[in-house]
Formats: structure tokens, sequence, C-alpha cells
């Protein structure tokens, strides 16, 4: 967008939602992040109309119940193998978001309830992931190969983001360039692509409008109700009626 104003980009907002515990450093450094570069991309007159940056401060159930609904895409970005994705991506699905992301948690699921030409896939399988390791996975040399995430994090370094303070997210780069336990540098480029697909699907409202209801209509199994009914009969071994008290109604 600052190098060719006139790019056919699709317009976003990007809302981050999430809270760090108080002793997690390196949560609290990450949503220093996101709040610095929200004041660099908010304020800039050849983005801002394009792209908007929102941190939604101590995320839960209460304030979740105003972005679900209003979501149009679902990130669910963790790591292969991690099972970190839970059921805030079925919430999501649920009122009609897509759903980009690995082949983690609860996506597996989602994927094969809605249709894999429903589901914007990227990212390494957990196999894909362990074979890496075993490699020997060195992200810097990632960093190195890719010209783009290498100017990315490097702009991060120059102190852009954090009022011109080279040295508050030298935690983060370090972390990344140096361990990258979560693999993120790995799958960068494909999520990148991926990213393209989103864009090219929303282009045609009337396709991503069809691919919006049929994740709303596919993901009824994973309703509380049938959870509920799931653990009677697979886990606790008793019937519904067996919930019910003496009196009709449902024992607590």
């Amino acid at each position: 967008m600052k190098r060719d104003g006139r790019a056919d980009i699709v317009p976003r907002t990007v809302i981050f939602g999430g809270k760090a515990a108080p002793g997690y450093r390196m949560a609290k450094l990450i949503i220093r992040l996101i709040t610095g570069v929200a004041d660099v991309v908010n304020s800039d007159p050849k983005v801002s109309s394009r792209l908007k940056v929102v941190f939604l401060p101590d995320f839960n159930v209460k304030t979740s119940h105003h972005v679900y609904p209003a979501a149009d895409l679902s990130e669910q970005l963790s790591m292969a193998g991690k099972e970190a994705s839970g059921t805030g991506n079925m919430k999501f699905a649920m009122n009609g978001a897509l759903t980009i992301g690995t082949l983690d948690g609860a996506n597996v699921e989602i994927r094969d309830a809605v249709g894999p030409e429903h589901f914007f896939l990227f990212g390494m399988t957990a196999p894909e992931v362990a074979a890496r390791k075993a490699q020997g996975y060195r992200p810097r040399d990632v960093y190195e190969a890719n010209a783009e995430l290498r100017e990315t994090l490097d702009l991060i370094g120059s102190g852009l983001f954090s009022k011109g303070d080279r040295e508050m997210f030298q935690p983060v780069l370090h972390s990344l360039l140096e361990h990258d336990e979560y693999m993120l540098l790995a799958d960068y480029q494909d999520y990148v692509d991926a990213q393209q697909r989103v864009s090219e699907a929303w282009g045609s409202r009337r396709e991503w409008t069809r691919m919006s209801i049929l994740n709303s209509a596919r993901v009824g199994r994973f309703s509380s109700d049938r959870s509920i009914r799931d653990y009677c009969r697979d886990i606790w071994n008793i019937g519904l009626s067996e919930l019910r008290g003496h009196s009709g109604e449902r024992s607590q």
C-alpha cells in the first residue's frame, strides 16, 4: 500500500483479541507490538483508508459476543500438532466466518464439516513439523531466503513501531530468529499465499456469501447439545433420562 497507492488490495480491519498473564513478559511484548503497529498503520493517510488494526483488550466470553458475529474471516494459526485451536474457531464458523488455518485441533473437524473448498488451509501438517524439526530447523535460513519476511522483521527492529526504540522488540526478534518454537517463519509464505486466496474469494461477494452460509449450516455437530449427548453415551455411560431428579427437574 505504501509503495503503490493504486494497488488493488482488499480493504481489511484486523482485530486482535487477547490478554497476558502478569508474569508472561513475551505475551505482553507481543501485545505492545500489536498496538505499536496499530498506532503507525491507523495514522498513515496512505494506508488507513484500506487497513485498520485493532487490539481488543481483556478478551473474554462477554466481549467475544461482539466479535464472533462481526467477523468475515477467522484466523486460526496454531502450529499443527499443538492442539491449540479450540472452541473459538467453532463459534466463528457458526456465525458464518470462513476460516484460514492450519491442520491443528478443531480446525481439522471444521474443515471436514464445511468442506475443504470452504476452508483456507495453509501450513505444515503435524508429521511435516516433526520431520522439519528432526532435520534441524534453522529459522534464520528462512529469514535470509525470503526478502519480504526479512524486510518485515527488520522493520520491527528499526524502531518504527516503538517510537524509535530499537531495543524494545529485540526479544521478539531473537525468539523468532534463533528458536521459533512454533515455526512461524516456516509457515509464513504459505500463510501469505493463503491470504491471497482469501482476497480473491472476497472479490465474488455472491460466492463468499454462499460459503459463509454453508459454514453456518454445516457446523451443527459442534453444538453443546450434541456434545453433552456424546458425553452421556460414550464417557459417563448414562441415558439422558437419568439426569432428571425424582421431581422431574434436572439435577444440578
